[in-house]
């Protein structure tokens, strides 16, 4: 009988030391948190040495595109991505039957527009020469962003499929040229003013404060970038906090100490 005791015991012992170590296992879960390279993975990785000091783990994964952060999501690779505004995530879900969410608002990255020449619009003269992105996305928004600013009048409700044959008011009698996007910030001795997305102003080392003299709103929702998530994991407690982590003062305070005003805490 004692032989079968210790026996017991034993297994007893090993049920102990396999229920401590999966409890060690579940406490040391990394997080894997998808960013592109530039200021989404900063900032990120800023959350990452923050969230450490409370006891959870980040690990950032860099890409250089726009696509596979969200397949590495949508697969399972990656438990959250941050580097994308809610209608890119919503039109990725639709083209590939995907259900990603969001879960927080991270940055703004606000289109302006710049100038060289100018430092208010009201100095913005007559036949002023206009330069806006050449693809129809970015296009569409720097003629919104116009229109918002009160320059030009589009048609109503075309939203940012907006095209310059879509202005139907133009006081000023603006004129526009479509350069591609990249090369907008080298366009400005050349343009009175540009509509440029706020990744190539910080590429080119424009100055919001000085070279841009209007900028989108805080509420334009390609401005706004979101923290996704897969749909069944958007109330995982360890996700929540990382995003509560990303949007705390001490993420605020790096934004403004890091980027200058170029990048703006969306929360």
């Amino acid at each position: 009988m004692k032989q079968y005791k210790n026996v017991g015991q034993w297994i007893a012992a090993v049920f102990v030391f396999i229920g401590l170590t999966a409890c060690g296992q579940k406490d040391n879960t990394v997080l894997k948190v998808g960013a592109t390279v530039g200021p989404h993975a900063q900032v990120v990785e800023a959350v990452a040495m923050e969230a450490a000091k409370q006891g959870l783990q980040v690990e950032v994964v860099e890409f250089s595109d726009y696509v596979t952060p969200n397949a590495a999501l949508a697969d399972g690779s990656l438990d959250l991505n941050s580097y994308q505004h809610l209608p890119f995530l919503t039109n990725y879900n639709n083209n590939n039957d995907t259900a990603l969410v969001s879960m927080g608002q991270s940055i703004l990255m606000r289109m302006g527009i710049y100038s060289n020449k100018y430092t208010s619009l009201a100095e913005l003269p007559d036949n002023a020469l206009i330069a806006i992105p050449n693809d129809p996305t970015n296009g569409g928004r720097g003629l919104l962003l116009l229109a918002d600013a009160k320059l030009i009048t589009l048609k109503p409700e075309v939203g940012y499929k907006a095209s310059i044959y879509d202005i139907i008011d133009n006081p000023k009698n603006l004129q526009f040229v479509e350069i591609e996007a990249a090369q907008l910030p080298r366009s400005l001795d050349d343009v009175d003013v540009a509509t440029i997305t706020m990744n190539y102003v910080m590429s080119a080392g424009l100055d919001p404060k000085k070279q841009g003299i209007y900028l989108e709103p805080k509420d334009a929702p390609l401005a706004v970038m979101v923290i996704a998530s897969r749909e069944q994991d958007k109330n995982n407690a360890n996700y929540k906090k990382f995003v509560e982590i990303y949007q705390s003062q001490a993420i605020r305070d790096f934004m403004d100490k890091t980027f200058n005003g170029t990048i703006e805490a969306a929360f």
